[in-house]
């Protein structure tokens, strides 16, 4: 084609406009061709660089980590007016939400079931958090029992030089050899064995490593990381056989279950055991190989106390175990006609201790009633008058530091211990739970124990202890969060004694044990998108293994107020707010933590609204993220540790309080806001299939009397303890309940569809948490059903507001 032509001076011209065009197109196509090249070059050679080196895939990252406003409004943001949509509970179980990370990271970031934080968008700077008005914390439940762990054996456990975080899915590999902390930047070396990976067996890929594949992972720990050589497992059992004890019949239960399960005690061949019993005296059992019974030795001097023969008291439990069985069959029958009402249990606390120092380990004290005799003699503090008061609740703190100072000096020897509290009286449980808090202990409470007269109690006892007497144990243990550079903690929450800064003593550990601390932001975080948070438990396995599980949680830096609001995980909030309230309650009082929970309402909502144009004052409105904010404090407000106006017994109020200090968030969920379902219809629409069983999935009700019907069963899930109300006469055909009442506690298999259903989604429910829970039936005559609707937090009461009211308290408090 010729487009023109050649002038005199042999230059080409083009002879139309049109064909001007046309060979501007045509150059603009050769052009595209080329840049087409090149960016797909370009393209692979990036991708080969991620391959090889994934920290700079890591650091693009950052991309997941900047501000929501270019993009749509995400769901967390959409604004909910309060009080017109009432109806604001799921109908399905409430998830963690996801951090706003890119689809690499989150694969690779730590499960919300071990590690949790109250902002999946940390604020850049202290400034913007204050200006949210929300609290930033975790939530921790660090030994949880997990069906998948890798467990790294290596002799080299590769950290940063600097601040000694492990090395984790969130280090960038800089190149082959060297690797940048992700909390402090410091750049380290690779060590040639961790050059290998042991998983691929191919050399010169440390990025595809198992350690920072996973964001939890176990490794086993060398010399360097032992003080002394690990100890065994060792367990002291202390027993109160007063006269109250014995006629409590607590003794039958404990003794039945350690025959039980007595070669499930986590251990090896050098596990050890030993018993010590106490009324005004004390008596220990010498259980030594060879003796043909066991032997009694009883010490009268409790101001002295003394070990009467230190060798034979804490023995071999496989090379005792016959003598051991002998002394559990006789322990239940050796007290029945006591005529002791003292309890000497801070000398026999003491006598523990002497013998557990040259180990550590667990001491198990069971108790029935306020301790009497020599030291950590307590006096009855509470006033039944007030318990249903609504100004001062008083004496919620210990009437004596002995308990605190013994639990220290145990913490010292790297021995824990935890309390049984069985009583039928007040015991002053605000003084002995000292023994467990500052021990790393752990704390059960049986109001009104009897094993006859109160049934559901005595089956809550036998179940703690098959699990508290098998589960998974760690000896003398530490623990230490670490985070990036700029954040900083402050305040811990949990049972164990602070060492340092950021180190806990945790003498045991257990898979129960929950832990919360709060976070600052001591520098601005600018010039970084992500932040990450890491802790390392260090402890003795039951089989003589150091060991350390870490868990690393990353999560992205954001800017503006809005994206803070966007990640709100409000469950962890709330947990949190929870921790800080009890604290609260200890050191100043009841109602200034009432007060500041309601405040943490009206504080949160307002910030919300100062970012909302348009706002009116008319309307309560929060962001889907927050909104069932309002709803969950008011619950906590109603929870036996904080409610006032209702009768509650001063160790229930302070037990209240143990378990939100100590619980992991997927417990204290339960505890502070149950589940409540309608179980008399259940279908198999949206059942899930779990182990070739079909479980219906009822949706959750909000806890309203108005939810309830005359001819329902309703079943509410507190967590430890489920209660199942219905009505005897309006009981369906063919459905299980109608037997359940003389089962009380038990659902009887009936060959009907119904009974299955029922059966299958208790199962399930019971099957979902290490602590069995107890059931209780109560029919809606019953006086038993004020327990139940004590829980139905929207309602009115006389000393609480409904959820309605409660909405308009806070509306009227933001408007003042």
């Amino acid at each position: 084609m010729h487009l023109g032509r050649y002038d005199s001076c042999g230059i080409y011209q083009i002879e139309c406009s049109f064909c001007l065009l046309f060979l501007f197109v045509e150059i603009l196509e050769r052009v595209w061709e080329i840049s087409f090249l090149f960016v797909m070059l370009f393209c692979f050679c990036l991708d080969l660089l991620f391959q090889q080196y994934p920290g700079v895939s890591q650091l693009s990252s950052s991309l997941g980590g900047l501000s929501l406003q270019s993009s749509p409004q995400p769901e967390s943001l959409r604004p909910v007016n309060l009080t017109q949509e009432r109806n604001i509970l799921p109908t399905a179980p409430v998830w963690a939400p996801v951090p706003n990370l890119n689809l690499d990271l989150k694969k690779l970031n730590c499960s919300p079931d071990s590690f949790r934080c109250t902002l999946t968008n940390i604020p850049q700077t202290q400034a913007l958090l204050n200006k949210a008005k929300l609290p930033l914390g975790l939530l921790l439940h660090p030994f949880r029992d997990l069906t998948q762990l890798p467990v790294i054996t290596s002799n080299t456990i590769v950290r940063c030089r600097s601040c000694r975080t492990y090395i984790n899915p969130f280090v960038s590999f800089i190149d082959q050899r060297r690797w940048k902390c992700n909390l402090c930047y410091r750049v380290n070396d690779v060590p040639e064995e961790f050059m290998y990976n042991p998983l691929t067996r191919s050399y010169g890929e440390p990025h595809k490593r198992p350690e920072v594949q996973n964001s939890t992972v176990e490794f086993i720990a060398s010399s360097d990381y032992m003080l002394r050589p690990p100890q065994p497992a060792v367990y002291l059992f202390v027993l109160d056989v007063s006269h109250n004890a014995v006629e409590a019949g607590y003794l039958t239960i404990l003794c039945q279950s350690l025959l039980e399960n007595l070669d499930k005690l986590p251990g090896d061949s050098r596990t050890r055991i030993g018993f010590v019993t106490f009324d005004s005296t004390i008596h220990f059992y010498n259980l030594q190989e060879g003796l043909s019974q066991p032997q009694m030795l009883i010490v009268s001097d409790i101001d002295d106390v003394f070990l009467p023969t230190p060798d034979s008291l804490l023995v071999n439990l496989y090379e005792s175990k016959e003598l051991i069985r002998d002394l559990l069959n006789a322990l239940p029958n050796m007290f029945t006609n006591t005529r002791e009402t003292h309890s000497a249990l801070g000398p026999a606390l003491q006598a523990a201790f002497k013998l557990m120092s040259p180990t550590g380990g667990r001491v198990s004290v069971f108790q029935t009633q306020l301790p009497s005799l020599g030291a950590g003699l307590l006096q009855s503090r509470e006033d039944p008058n007030q318990r249903s008061s609504t100004k001062v609740v008083q004496h919620l703190g210990p009437a004596t530091d002995f308990y605190k100072k013994l639990a220290l000096d145990c913490s010292g020897q790297q021995t824990a211990v935890d309390l049984f509290l069985l009583s039928s009286q007040y015991s002053d449980l605000a003084s002995l739970a000292c023994m467990s808090k500052y021990s790393a202990g752990c704390i059960y409470y049986y109001p009104s124990f009897h094993c006859i007269h109160n049934p559901s109690q005595a089956e809550k006892l036998q179940k703690d202890l098959k699990r508290y007497l098998t589960r998974k144990i760690g000896f003398e243990a530490v623990m230490r969060i670490r985070c990036t550079k700029g954040l900083s903690m402050h305040t811990f929450h949990g049972n164990f004694f602070v060492r340092s800064t950021d180190l806990l003593s945790l003498a045991n550990i257990n898979p129960d044990a929950g832990f919360a601390v709060q976070l600052s932001i001591e520098e601005s975080l600018t010039d970084t998108s992500l932040v990450c948070f890491q802790t390392a438990l260090l402890y003795t396995s039951s089989k003589g293994e150091r060991r350390i599980r870490v868990h690393t949680l990353c999560l992205p830096v954001v800017s503006s107020l809005a994206d803070v609001y966007a990640g709100v995980d409000v469950q962890a909030a709330i947990c949190l707010l929870a921790n800080m309230a009890v604290d609260r309650s200890v050191s100043s009082s009841l109602s200034d933590a009432r007060d500041a929970l309601v405040n943490a309402v009206v504080d949160s909502l307002s910030a919300y609204g100062s970012t909302i144009s348009n706002f009116q004052h008319s309307a309560l409105i929060a962001p889907n993220s927050l909104k069932l904010f309002p709803l969950y404090v008011l619950a906590l407000l109603k929870q036996k540790a904080f409610r006032t106006g209702t009768s509650t017994r001063l160790d229930d109020r302070v037990y209240a309080m143990c378990q939100i200090k100590s619980q992991p968030l997927v417990h204290l969920m339960k505890m502070i806001h149950p589940n409540l379902y309608r179980i008399d219809r259940l279908t198999d629409e949206g059942a899930i299939h779990v182990n070739d069983r079909v479980v219906p999935q009822p949706p959750l009700q909000k806890l309203s009397a108005e939810k309830l019907t005359r001819e329902g069963a309703f079943l509410m899930d507190c967590g430890s303890v489920s209660t199942l109300l219905t009505k005897l006469n309006t009981v369906p055909p063919g459905n299980s309940f109608l037997i359940i009442f003389f089962f009380q506690t038990h659902l009887p298999e009936l060959d009907t569809l119904s009974s299955e259903r029922t059966r299958s989604f208790i199962t399930w429910l019971r099957d979902s948490r290490p602590l069995s829970p107890v059931l209780h039936v109560v029919k809606d005559e019953s006086p038993a059903k004020t327990e139940f609707f004590q829980h139905l937090i929207e309602d009115r009461t006389e000393a609480a507001f409904s959820y309605y009211e409660f909405l308009l308290h806070i509306q009227q408090q933001i408007c003042k």
